[in-house]
């Protein structure tokens, strides 16, 4: 099977594989300290957390910005072996982050804290790209300069509301 650009318009052969889309793959790991700050409090809580998980190899803390829940975007924050090619790599407070380059523009100047209040522990992040914010906190919308920096439309929410118990 032959490979060609796909035409701007007309009919397409079935006997043909067409390249559509070309991604360009960063290869080279960012070093990007400026990108997001770690609270000591916060590096405490993941230092204590990849302690309590030794057998599973963590190098890292990953954090990325993922489509979903009602407000169009939400956090993943997960541990991983170490960085990928083309993460951002910030190391504060003797913890290592990494943050995926799609991911990247949503969280620039961010802060990661972590809040042990009353109503509740758990990390924090005091993002200043959100334009909105769910009202339980759990999913955002960012600024629309970010996502076309980002190269996406700005998500918006399509009814169902974030599953987290919040009205909207």
């Amino acid at each position: 099977m032959r490979q060609e650009t796909a035409p701007e318009r007309g009919s397409f052969d079935c006997n043909v594989s067409y390249k559509v889309w070309e991604f360009p793959r960063p290869e080279a790991l960012l070093h990007s300290d400026g990108m997001v700050t770690v609270t000591e409090k916060a590096a405490g809580k993941i230092r204590e957390l990849m302690a309590e998980d030794q057998e599973q190899e963590i190098g890292v803390l990953r954090i990325a910005v993922q489509g979903g829940g009602c407000s169009g975007f939400q956090y993943a924050l997960g541990f991983d072996r170490g960085p990928q090619d083309g993460d951002n790599e910030i190391e504060m407070h003797g913890v290592r982050v990494v943050i995926d380059p799609y991911s990247a523009p949503y969280l620039t100047g961010s802060e990661i804290d972590y809040v042990d209040a009353l109503m509740g522990a758990g990390f924090a992040i005091n993002n200043p790209n959100v334009q909105a914010a769910c009202g339980c906190g759990s999913s955002f919308q960012a600024k629309e300069d970010v996502a076309t920096e980002a190269g996406e439309a700005t998500a918006t929410a399509v009814g169902g509301g974030c599953g987290s118990g919040c009205a909207h």
